[in-house]
């Protein structure tokens, strides 16, 4: 029959979706910006600049990338050790929405709010982490 994920692993299948679906975007800026020929080319050169929004992608893309390995460690941490909890539920989903909405405040440049929602997919991390501390 069906197996049963946890909260914490059904969050990180939903990360893993969102970072492709980053990547995706992130790929077509830059080919939208440089072009085919420089995108199956040896990149040798930088090429051309992104451009505002297509720069903005690339770079939450590569955030995301900063805080995903930190977060599929903890949660791969807290399912091997069988230490899921509420709390540690509830971070791995705070986690997930928070890059969600990270996107979008990061493109239509929302430097405080960005920086909010950045702190928060941190303390999503630092709440399954906890689950798994000793104490």
């Amino acid at each position: 029959m069906g197996t049963t994920y946890s909260t914490e692993m059904q969050m990180l299948f939903c990360a893993i979706a969102l970072g492709l679906v980053q990547l995706l975007l992130a790929v077509l800026a830059s080919l939208g910006a440089r072009g085919m020929p420089w995108a199956l080319g040896p990149r040798d050169d930088p090429g051309a600049g992104l451009g505002n929004i297509g720069g903005r992608l690339d770079r939450a893309f590569r955030n995301f990338l900063e805080t995903f390995g930190f977060f599929a460690a903890a949660v791969l941490l807290a399912h091997a050790l069988d230490r899921s909890n509420a709390h540690s539920a509830l971070g791995a989903q705070i986690y997930v929405w928070a890059r969600l909405l990270y996107v979008p405040a990061y493109v239509i440049a929302i430097p405080f709010l960005r920086t909010l929602i950045w702190a928060a997919s941190l303390a999503g991390i630092v709440m399954v982490l906890s689950a798994i501390w000793p104490g």
